[in-house]
Order: structure tokens, then C-alpha cells, then sequence
């Protein structure tokens, strides 16, 4: 718009005064639309960071597999339960670090936990083996020293690499190990625990083979 100059009295040229308003809107205008663009480029970056994925995989035997309870931990948590043929699906899993562990009474499972890496793609082939469970009677003699327990260690590896299997002190003379795959040979040893929380060194070891 070409701006219409007026002259005053004084004989000096002026341009109307509403040419400023009109430039003042224009610059609001210009303004409200840059927040409304930035908005739209900001819902398409969370839309993105918000995209799921899945875990899945199967427990075989079906007879094992089929409504076992498979939990979910790590980045989130969850729980499922496989159907007939053992298969089992967690959806809406985002990018992250996840541990698969399967259960189901008078079974084990081999292994007995899997990791997953989500990153950017579903998952499949987390897979596991049921069996039926064994156990593991085990006694020994009680210490000559006053203690407050005992405490079980096993082992697939003899002499070395024992885990505590027990999760409280154990007060009697007596522990069943339960749940364990066959197939495997497993070394127990037994510790005593004073009042205090001082351990003793290990016991002699005894063996347990299950076909």
C-alpha cells in the first residue's frame, strides 16, 4: 500500500498516523503464528519417543509351557500368561532393558530368566524349556558353637561358584531344595550363622544327580 501524505499547517509533510497501527497488527499477527508452528513440530518428536513395541516368545513343552505365568522386569514391569501352545506376548513395551522369567508350580524352566533389549523393534524368540520339577532332601549335624542358623549354598559346579539358596536363616537341621531342572548334577555345602552374623567356612560337600 503506497502511504497518502498529507500537509499541515506548518507546510511540512506527515504520512496518516493509523499507517503505525496498521503495521503494529501485521507483526502481531506474524507473531501468533510462530508459537502454533513451533507447537506442531514439537507433537511430532513426542508422538516418535512414544512409539511401543512387543516381547514374545514360546514355552515348550506345551504340557510345561501352556499357562505358565511369564513376569516382566526391568525398564517396566509386567505380567502375563501363556496360552495352550506356550506362547506368550508382552505389547506396549518401550526401549529398554528387560529380564523374561517364566514360572509355574511342579516345573523348572531352562534357563530360568532371559534378557531383552528393546530398542527401536519388537522382540521375538525369547523362548524357554519346561520340565518337571525335582527336590533336593537335605539334613546335616547340628554345630558345636551357639549360632542362629544355617545357611545352604548350591552349586553345578563342584567345589566352586555356591549360591545361598535359602532365603531366610534356616533355624532346623533340615532344608528342601525344591524346583530344579533334571538332567544335572548339584553340590551343596551348609554354613553356620552365630548371633552376630559372623558365617563359618563351608562344610563338606554332598552331591545330588537327577536324571
Amino acid at each position: 500500500m503506497r502511504p497518502e501524505r498529507i500537509q499541515n499547517r506548518m507546510g511540512r509533510m506527515s504520512f496518516p498516523q493509523n499507517l503505525a497501527l496498521r503495521a503494529a497488527r501485521s507483526l502481531s499477527l506474524a507473531a501468533a503464528f510462530l508459537p502454533a508452528i513451533f507447537l506442531w513440530g514439537c507433537s511430532a518428536a513426542v508422538s516418535k519417543r512414544s512409539q511401543t513395541f512387543s516381547i514374545s516368545g514360546t514355552i515348550s513343552p506345551a504340557a510345561g509351557g501352556s499357562g505358565a505365568t511369564v513376569s516382566l522386569s526391568g525398564t517396566s514391569s509386567a505380567s502375563t500368561t501363556s496360552d495352550g501352545s506356550g506362547k506368550y506376548t508382552f505389547t506396549g513395551v518401550s526401549n529398554g532393558a528387560y529380564a523374561v522369567t517364566p514360572g509355574k508350580s511342579g516345573f523348572a524352566f531352562t534357563p530360568t530368566s532371559q534378557s531383552a533389549a528393546v530398542n527401536g523393534a519388537n522382540v521375538a524368540g525369547v523362548n524357554f524349556t519346561a520340565s518337571a520339577a525335582h527336590s533336593v532332601a537335605l539334613s546335616w549335624n547340628a554345630s558345636t558353637s551357639t549360632v542362629a542358623g544355617y545357611n545352604v549354598y548350591r552349586s553345578i559346579v563342584s567345589g566352586a561358584q555356591f549360591a545361598r539358596v535359602n532365603a531366610a536363616l534356616i533355624g532346623g537341621l533340615a532344608f528342601t531344595d525344591t524346583g530344579l531342572p533334571g538332567g544335572s548334577t548339584y553340590y551343596y555345602v551348609t554354613t553356620a550363622v552365630d548371633a552376630n552374623g559372623n558365617e563359618s567356612t563351608f562344610s563338606n560337600q554332598v552331591a545330588a544327580s537327577i536324571p
